[in-house]
């Protein structure tokens, strides 16, 4: 058994779950992954099946740590996702409801429509959205028979449930990062607020303790003895944490199957005029730290499409080589296949794909998947100069970052210098560093190491492919959004 201390994180994902053996340096040693079955029980609708989360968690932690024991586990997760469960039998009494899923958009109507999103802004740093926790949770309870009267019930995000699970039941807790990305949690007060708790019909019986981020969770013995969960935070602040982003003006964005950026803004939350989100960056010490942040639904989810969907290309490599061959066909992809996110924030609007010819093929496709993310991108940065943020270097993450055509196209459409890091799995990096401080491995977050990457520099004119991207959004979107731009779609 190694005598340095090691961490293992949990990186529990939207489309796999992964556990990587971390030494105290960053350096990963191990690594396993499953992939993760999507269930599409309607139009808009996206579900997980629970069990498949936990056998999948369950089994990629120990193929990871593979016999050695780590000082502590990190957990990282994806955010947004809701699952409720039964208190004596841990059984839950649904699949989960994915953060991608739509199915609440008429609630979300009426509550716009009853003049509430300033309340719920002001108190949770959030837009009204089926993106977020609250309104899936009480489609659970009001959809479950009998469920919204009973009290011996536990609802939790992913983080939660699966520290449920790996304490066998001890430990109902969620971590400040995740508990503000549900709409029920007043980010200044850090803490449940009655005022959302009723404006979304949420009994606060259901709710899991808030911790820190660097906070016991618990211990488990799944790895044949016991080990401490020292570790918590939804994967956008893991890889925030895991990027080094812990100064005001540190932004990064993260490519797995949405696209999501940070902009760190230090110890007072900050308000968006500009349709971003105000959330929880950490909570370290009793110490919060806030960030803006801008949310793409589908990013790295559009190449898999192509993947699963078409059937046009056989792996998500292969879209570099193809991209390179394409040149400017003018095909874009407005990826809008479960709604469109910020700066839009439009529920109902649908993929398109404009600018189809008979030499359109999968080289054409490939390109357009990749630059509707750094198009994405850019319309969040250009929500975040707006609001007076406006930083030298975006560090980038994520799966699709290693496509060194995508990093390079992404600084000449954004305009800004991109930085990738030496190792990409900085969300399951930032849960070990978080595992790390709470097990007394570090003592500040600033010790954890981040090897220095490749910087990609901006060149040529992106105004005609930005023309072309907005004008292809106005065609998409279903309603005229508060303020952003483009005409009306259909």
């Amino acid at each position: 058994m190694a005598s340095a201390p090691l961490l293992l994180a949990l990186d529990q994902g939207t489309t796999s779950t992964r556990a990587i053996l971390f030494d105290a340096a960053g350096a990963p040693l191990r690594t396993a992954q499953r992939e993760l079955r999507q269930i599409y029980p309607a139009d808009g609708w996206v579900e997980h099946d629970p069990e498949e989360i936990w056998s999948a968690s369950v089994a990629v932690l120990r193929e990871a740590a593979g016999g050695d024991l780590p000082a502590a586990i990190g957990i990282a997760n994806q955010r947004e996702t809701v699952l409720l469960w039964d208190r004596a039998s841990g059984a839950c009494l649904h699949n989960a409801i994915v953060w991608q899923d739509r199915r609440t958009a008429p609630e979300c109507d009426r509550l716009r429509a009853d003049g509430l999103e300033a309340l719920v802004a002001e108190r949770s740093g959030l837009l009204i959205d089926p993106y977020f926790s609250a309104t899936k949770l009480a489609w659970l309870l009001d959809e479950l028979p009998g469920a919204r009267g009973r009290r011996d019930l536990a609802f939790g995000t992913v983080d939660s449930f699966l520290a449920w699970r790996l304490t066998g039941g001890r430990v109902h807790a969620t971590d400040a990062t995740n508990a503000s990305r549900t709409s029920l949690f007043d980010i200044r007060k850090r803490a449940w607020s009655p005022e959302l708790l009723e404006i979304f019909r949420v009994p606060e019986a259901v709710l899991p303790e808030v911790r820190g981020n660097a906070d016991d969770f618990g211990v488990t013995d799944i790895l044949g003895a016991p080990v401490p969960i020292a570790g918590m935070a939804g994967d956008q602040q893991a890889a925030t944490l895991g990027q080094g982003c812990l100064d005001a003006g540190d932004i990064k964005s993260t490519y797995g199957t949405g696209c999501f950026l940070l902009a760190h803004t230090g110890g007072e939350p900050a308000a968006s005029r500009h349709r971003l989100l105000t959330t929880v960056a950490l909570d370290l010490g009793g110490r919060a730290t806030y960030a803006l942040e801008g949310a793409v639904f589908v990013a790295g989810a559009a190449v898999q499409w192509l993947r699963d969907g078409l059937g046009v290309i056989a792996s998500a490599a292969e879209t570099e080589a193809l991209a390179r061959d394409a040149g400017e066909s003018g095909v874009v992809m407005v990826p809008a296949f479960v709604g469109l996110g910020a700066p839009w924030w439009d529920a109902e609007a649908r993929g398109a794909l404009f600018g189809l010819t008979r030499d359109t093929g999968p080289a054409e496709l490939a390109r357009a998947a990749l630059e509707a993310a750094a198009h994405q991108t850019a319309d969040l940065l250009d929500a975040a100069a707006a609001d007076g943020l406006e930083p030298a270097l975006l560090r980038i993450d994520g799966a699709m970052s290693a496509n060194d055509w995508f990093a390079q196209r992404l600084a000449d459409i954004a305009g800004l210098a991109v930085e990738r890091p030496a190792v990409t799995e900085t969300t399951a990096w930032g849960a070990a560093v978080l595992a790390g401080l709470g097990a007394g491995v570090f003592s500040d977050p600033r010790d954890a190491g981040r090897p220095a990457g490749r910087r990609f520099e901006p060149g040529g004119d992106p105004a005609p492919g930005r023309a072309r991207w907005a004008d292809a959004v106005a065609r998409t979107l279903s309603r005229r959004p508060d303020n952003a731009g483009g005409e009306p779609g259909r």
